[in-house]
């Protein structure tokens, strides 16, 4: 064993918490925010513009990020890349705008026929001739028979638009799960846990809400305004043009409500996100914020982002709620005007009661479409301000590309274990150097130790083995191979992580154990549940292996939970160990049983044990001290005693700390 190392700049230990999640790779980017206008300024609160509160940051008792909630850079390119997406169903969506077409073109006969049926009427009783009964069921079944085909075309249309839907957000959850695992660990670590979770589920849920509502209306809409007009022109051109009248100031007020909606609608669905981590890291860390009292503070961070929200939403809400009014006010004047326009008309002979009777139902037909429109724009906006959310994820920067002409498949029985660390250099940013010029070399079959202060680079220095973060310069190798050769997941394979933070899902005890190797037998798992103790808390629980983990995992204990997790380690037999404060949670009298469980997993395989506890480090063949980036001494547990340097003030203030509590 070899050591050297140069001082960089005290930093924070990144990661001490544990490395559940994988990935390397340079920092996610920072979307680029827009100017904002005066009245964005004004809904996005006394926080300042997006990237103010980004630079900003603490939402939460954590201090997460202040998600973006600024106006998009690029609504254009939300639209194109949705077109993608849906393109896909490219024959389906084909199908339902054929059928919307047949469906829409259907109705929009029914008035024409109505009004001829009018006109049956009105002959017979002014020509004194009788009406015609014959002539008018047939008109009036005709027309109940046209509404019914209509009906199960839409039927049919709503069907098959609802699969389209439903099958292109099955697609982008797919997509958002596979970035997930494509994304440097750095992203993951810089972003509030609840706005990610709000990202692929409220954003994509309200995209698909969206979508489901906008596309049929729209089309239906489209249709109904064409078919209508032409209808209108076989009738009169004349009051066609008195009609059409009022649709610029339509558009006109469309566009004024709809562009106010849309920056309201960001805020709403940014600060949805900031609230749902606001609430994660609550509920996460409920215990900490009652034990120092700290539930005021918490309920006020809560209060004001949430006022926040309620703003945001009231004001999208109160300006889509304007549309209809507005809509229903230039209808009425339409009314109005071909009422009068078209009783003169009538007395003029121009045209028939049924004509008049026809035009005034497409007129209405007219000015209803244009009214979903004007609702529709507002709701697609919302779906789209979900999707630029999600868009915004998945265009993060990922980890670095595999170098495929470079990689090396090796046998994992074949894997000695000789790990070379040389001359490395890595910063978690730019402003802060955390190790310099680092250089390690493990022989296969050591156990080394690293101790020393937080902060010091202990859990940077085995995410950097593991590859959760790429290196800022030297390298590091594996049996003589550097690990950026080795395809992440064959690399990470060959590598066993016991964390100071247990992770468990919801699954039964045995299911956990197993996780490690999904194709262990049942006596496998027994093994290494024997050999690490947990079979012996095991028989005391009501259903022994099949025992389900709750919601919060507190059916068992924190030191059980610790056992299984290293059981989990043993079952999946790795070449190479990394202990990360595996035994903190663990009382004195089952340490003991676990050190003599780690002394059998050690064997033969190289292992970097983190330890705070260093009577849990003793039989290390070595052990690294650690300051500040460096590695400031190293040796045995005895020659470093002896040596009186940093590990012998380490330990001997340990010890006489607990000398202390004793007494």
């Amino acid at each position: 064993m070899s050591t050297s190392g140069q001082s960089g700049d005290p930093s924070t230990d990144k990661g001490s918490g544990g490395t559940g999640s994988s990935g390397t790779g340079s920092s996610g980017k920072e979307s680029s925010s827009t100017a904002t206008t005066d009245e964005e300024r004004e809904i996005l609160d006394a926080g300042g513009t997006a990237t103010e509160r980004r630079r900003q940051g603490g939402f939460g008792p954590g201090g997460g990020i202040g998600m973006p909630v600024e106006k998009s850079a690029d609504f254009g390119d939300a639209l194109r890349r949705l077109w993608k997406l849906l393109s896909t169903e490219r024959a389906r969506l084909v199908a339902v705008l054929v059928l919307t077409f047949a469906s829409v073109a259907l109705v929009v006969v029914g008035p024409k026929l109505l009004g001829e049926a009018t006109d049956v009427i009105f002959r017979g009783v002014i020509g004194g001739g009788g009406i015609d009964f014959g002539e008018l069921h047939r008109k009036l079944l005709f027309v109940a028979v046209l509404y019914l085909a209509s009906w199960g075309l839409s039927y049919m249309q709503a069907y098959i638009l609802a699969g389209v839907v439903q099958r292109s957000m099955y697609s982008l959850r797919d997509q958002v799960e596979k970035k997930l695992h494509r994304l440097p660990l750095r992203y993951v670590d810089a972003q509030p846990r609840g706005d990610l979770l709000s990202r692929v589920t409220n954003d994509i849920d309200n995209l698909s809400q969206s979508l489901q509502q906008t596309i049929s209306q729209i089309l239906v809409s489209t249709l109904t305004l064409i078919g209508v007009v032409v209808m209108m022109l076989t009738i009169s051109p004349w009051l066609t043009v008195v009609a059409l009248v009022t649709v610029p100031l339509s558009v006109v007020a469309m566009k004024q409500i709809g562009g106010r909606a849309r920056p309201r609608y960001m805020a709403q669905w940014g600060h949805t996100g900031a609230l749902n981590s606001q609430v994660e890291e609550a509920f996460t860390g409920h215990a900490i914020v009652k034990s120092f009292g700290r539930r005021r503070e918490v309920g006020a961070e809560f209060e004001k982002t949430n006022e926040q929200l309620f703003e945001a939403s009231f004001g999208a809400q109160f300006m889509v709620s304007l549309i209809q009014p507005a809509m229903i006010f230039l209808g009425n004047v339409q009314y109005a005007m071909i009422a009068v326009i078209g009783g003169l008309r009538i007395s003029s002979g121009a045209m028939t009661v049924g004509d008049i009777q026809a035009f005034i139902q497409y007129a209405r037909q007219f000015s209803q479409p244009l009214t979903h429109l004007a609702s529709m724009a507002t709701v697609f906006q919302s779906g789209i301000a979900s999707l630029e959310r999600v868009l915004e994820f998945l265009d993060a920067d990922e980890q670095s590309a595999e170098q495929k002409r470079h990689i090396v498949r090796v046998d994992p029985a074949a894997v000695r274990g000789r790990i070379v660390f040389d001359d490395v250099h890595f910063s978690y940013s730019p402003e802060t150097r955390l190790i310099e010029g680092l250089s390690v070399i493990a022989e296969p079959g050591q156990t080394v130790a690293i101790v020393g202060p937080t902060g010091a680079g202990k859990t940077t220095l085995v995410n950097l083995l593991m590859r959760f973060y790429d290196l800022d310069g030297g390298s590091i190798s594996l049996d003589g191979r550097d690990i950026a050769s080795f395809p992440r997941h064959e690399l990470r394979s060959k590598v066993g992580m016991v964390l100071q933070d247990t992770w468990l899902f919801g699954g039964t005890i045995g299911d956990n154990i197993a996780y490690g190797n999904p194709g262990a037998t049942d006596e496998q798992i027994l093994e290494a549940a024997q050999v690490t103790y947990v079979d012996r808390f095991v028989h005391n629980l009501p259903d022994g292996y099949d025992t389900l983990m709750n919601d919060e995992g507190d059916n068992i204990s924190s030191g059980e939970k610790q056992l299984v997790t290293i059981a989990r380690a043993f079952l999946a037999n790795p070449s190479i160990l990394i202990l990360d404060e595996a035994t903190s949670s663990v009382d004195t009298r089952t340490e003991v049983l676990i050190q003599e469980a780690m002394n059998a997993l050690r064997a033969n395989r190289t292992s970097f044990v983190i330890a705070h506890r260093l009577s849990t480090i003793r039989g290390a063949d070595v052990i690294l001290v650690m300051e500040d980036g460096r590695i400031v001494e190293q040796g045995n547990h005895d020659d470093l005693l002896a040596h009186d340097g940093p590990y012998s003030r380490l330990y001997n203030a340990q010890f006489a700390g607990a000398a202390v509590d004793i007494a």
